[in-house]
């Protein structure tokens, strides 16, 4: 299949930054050189790519856009347009840096205390930590507040029983940032691997994100130090913080899927005859074409603009909601017209179609359902709370 050379109807590009282009192409061609290779015999296999974690520290893709402590200090833009190559390998490796930055870096950055910064944010920078973040519960999953993980005061340390699920990096990680409930209000701890009563099991037999490793969380009278709360956020607001930090990488990262599967589409269309003409002479899929192409345009327009927004302090959870929704949405549709394109040939990996679209299928989930993010709109446009 012929390269990738972008996909930039409006001439998008025009509005970035040359650091901005620059990391861009860095990550184009890092993908194309590094990832693309050797993804689909990981999601076959279904590990995750462990060797790439240093390179991806070392072109300072971890935490991009924290300031200080090793953190490259990009823009916000710039770390979008990461998201959006790394996604257009696989959600899997984006899935790896947007928890490393945005759920496991940017809670210590944010509420740490300086002691704590400097002791794990420059070796998450450089990939040398890697950490997860653990919120979601077996029974608590759109309502997190109702977790029912629990840290006691016990003198010199806390101690922390519950178990958390569905956590990206958790069996790979040395740091976890966890959320617990102390006292009745919402905290969070920074377990460290090896902490006695502390495991994360790895769960097996998914059909998406095959290329992402996925644990759970286990916390059995776990004691940790009391110099591991994170002292300066209590309540939601803190996981809150930091879900929107996610959920707006996911908005750009899902273009990079959507953007992977229309390129294919397109190649394919170009060389596969039928009835002695290539498909892409025929109307249904010129319109199918079109329509990807549309959906990705409008997509990116709606990613610059909250980038935008995020780097000048104007965006809103609401604003970063209905990007992740409509983003995700449009890809996972992509994904499908692709698979209808390729025919019988959409579900062989050697195409990328159908491991895009399993792993929309994961993303479209976490940091928010569809459902979820329509509901915090509604509660936007009419002042009422519906969630229950």
């Amino acid at each position: 299949m012929e390269k990738f050379s972008g996909l930039d109807f409006y001439n998008i590009d025009q509005h970035l930054s040359d650091e901005e282009r620059m990391v861009q192409d860095l990550c184009r061609s890092w993908v194309e050189a590094r990832v693309l290779p050797i993804i689909e015999g990981h999601a076959r296999n279904g590990t995750f790519p462990m060797e790439l974690v240093k390179e991806i520290g070392e072109m300072g893709l971890l935490g991009a856009n924290l300031e200080g402590y090793g953190c490259a200090g990009m823009s916000n833009i710039a770390y979008g347009l990461i998201c959006q190559e790394l996604e257009r390998g696989d959600s899997g490796i984006r899935s790896f840096v947007s928890v490393q930055g945005s759920l496991a870096m940017f809670p210590i950055w944010k509420f740490g205390t300086e002691d704590q910064k400097n002791k794990y944010l420059p070796k998450l920078a450089a990939g040398e930590f890697i950490g997860c973040f653990g919120l979601t519960e077996p029974d608590h999953g759109s309502n997190p507040g109702g977790m029912l993980t629990r840290a006691v005061d016990d003198g010199d340390s806390y101690v922390l029983n519950g178990a958390k699920m569905w956590i990206t990096n958790g069996s790979l990680a040395d740091v976890a940032v966890v959320w617990a409930k102390l006292d009745g209000d919402i905290r969070g701890f920074i377990i460290e691997k090896g902490d006695p009563g502390f495991s994360a099991p790895e769960m097996k037999g998914k059909h998406s994100l095959r290329a992402s490793v996925t644990s759970e969380l286990v916390f059995e009278d776990c004691r940790i130090p009391k110099n591991r709360m994170l002292p300066e956020v209590r309540g939601l607001r803190g996981p809150f913080s930091c879900l929107n930090n996610a959920r707006f990488g996911i908005s750009w990262g899902a273009l990079g899927a959507a953007m992977a599967c229309y390129h294919s589409s397109v190649q394919y269309a170009l060389s596969r005859v039928q009835f002695d003409k290539p498909i892409a002479g025929r109307q249904l899929v010129q319109n199918k074409l079109a329509w990807m192409l549309r959906e990705i345009t409008k997509g990116q327009l709606l990613a610059l603009h909250l980038g935008q927004a995020k780097d000048d302090g104007s965006i809103t959870p609401p604003m970063i909601s209905l990007a992740k929704m409509n983003n995700v949405d449009i890809a996972l549709q992509i994904a499908r017209v692709a698979r209808d394109i390729h025919g019988a040939n959409g579900i062989l990996d050697e195409y990328p179609i159908m491991r895009h679209m399993a792993n929309l299928e994961s993303v479209i989930t976490y940091e928010g359902t569809h459902d979820i993010h329509n509901l915090i709109l509604g509660r936007h446009i009419t002042g009422m709370q519906a969630f229950f």
